[in-house]
């Protein structure tokens, strides 16, 4: 079907919509200041392959982790109508322990599989481990805290009573937590019913349609950005000043390769994973590579699977950029903080070779 510009942005700001008031139930009904204050959530609507259409304006550090636990949660089994899957295992596309994520299906009509899948990921204050709060200096993952696989926490509407107690049997704030994750029900069951309305309003071929090319535009837009940089190899490197443990430097490596519309963001050359908590699992790599060119996008266009398709990520296995089970990751490293502007990945300062205080290499 054609594709009418005011229908695209009607559509646009419908799916952005549920997105966001995704995370306004959260905000309003959850029990942590994590949650109601810090704001330390995400939420987001995805299509039958579990690819984004639309994320909320929230976490950054979420937006290209998140899909990742949404596939682990589809292949971990087909799901019914009320289900609900839960996981926060970092390997399985979560970021770290305490960011639990709740995945569920949407169903239209008689329809037995799936037309959209909804999704939100909210930071919790505690999920056990070593020390409260769940962010230790640790050694390994399992002193971080209670790791979810994909697991049903909700069958066919019901919460699953048993997997809840084990949840709350091991963290030091069980009534906070089962809170806050009531909270997160609550949300997915509102981007339901916003999805079914919205389909039964304009119908499925035309919702379809149009969510297919939102993610469409959205990768256009990001091909015509990159487009801008001029085609070369531009070299980074920066390091960490220790892993909490031992006082070596732990140094990044990334190496930007751009040809026409297509860039290759290339890891080989960081230090490997380490004995601290500092490493950052591959959900966490590629949300940060895929944020930074959102980044370079100054027209209004969605957060969504468009953005990645441009885009090849090179992290090697067994790195400080792809750590491998059972490395701690509960500190992450996702983004560096230091005395470069914060304009520095914005479209208008350009490619960082010129105006940065510590300008990346070009050839």
């Amino acid at each position: 079907m054609s594709i009418h510009p005011i229908e695209f942005e009607v559509f646009k700001n419908l799916f952005l919509s549920i997105a966001e008031e995704m995370g306004v139930t959260l905000c309003r009904t959850g029990f942590s200041p994590n949650i109601k204050e810090r704001l330390d959530y995400s939420c987001a609507v995805y299509d039958a392959a579990g690819e984004t259409i639309a994320q909320g304006d929230h976490m950054p550090v979420h937006l290209g982790a998140m899909p990742l636990s949404v596939r682990a949660a589809i292949e971990s089994g087909p799901m019914d109508r009320g289900d609900i899957v839960m996981l926060n295992d970092p390997f399985h596309g979560g970021t770290h322990l305490p960011d639990i994520t709740l995945v569920s299906p949407v169903f239209l009509g008689r329809e037995r599989r799936p037309a959209f899948y909804v999704a939100n990921r909210a930071h919790h204050s505690d999920v056990g481990g070593m020390s409260p709060g769940s962010m230790p200096v640790a050694r390994e993952i399992y002193q971080e805290g209670l790791i979810l696989p994909p697991v049903r926490l909700a069958r066919r509407g019901r919460i699953v009573p048993d997997i809840m107690r084990l949840l709350l049997a091991n963290v030091r704030t069980p009534d906070e937590r089962e809170g806050d994750l009531t909270a997160q029900i609550a949300a997915n069951r509102v981007a339901e019913a916003r999805l079914q309305g919205m389909v039964q309003a304009y119908g499925r071929p035309q919702t379809m349609a149009y969510a297919a090319a939102l993610q469409d535009y959205t990768e256009r837009v990001v091909r015509a950005a990159i487009r801008r940089i001029p085609d070369g190899h531009y070299e980074f490197e920066d390091a960490l000043d220790d892993d909490g443990f031992r006082e070596t430097p732990v140094r990044i490596r990334a190496a930007i390769d751009v040809t026409g519309d297509r860039a290759r963001v290339d890891f080989r050359g960081s230090d490997p994973e380490v004995e601290g908590s500092v490493n950052a699992n591959l959900a966490i790599t590629l949300s940060a590579c895929l944020y930074v060119f959102r980044c370079l996008v100054g027209d209004d266009v969605l957060y969504n699977a468009g953005v990645s398709r441009p885009l090849t990520v090179v992290a090697p296995e067994g790195t400080i950029v792809n750590a491998r089970r059972p490395s701690a990751v509960a500190g992450a490293t996702s983004r560096r903080r230091s005395g470069l502007p914060t304009w520095c990945s914005a479209r208008s300062h350009g490619p960082c070779r010129t105006a940065c205080p510590r300008p990346a290499r070009a050839r």
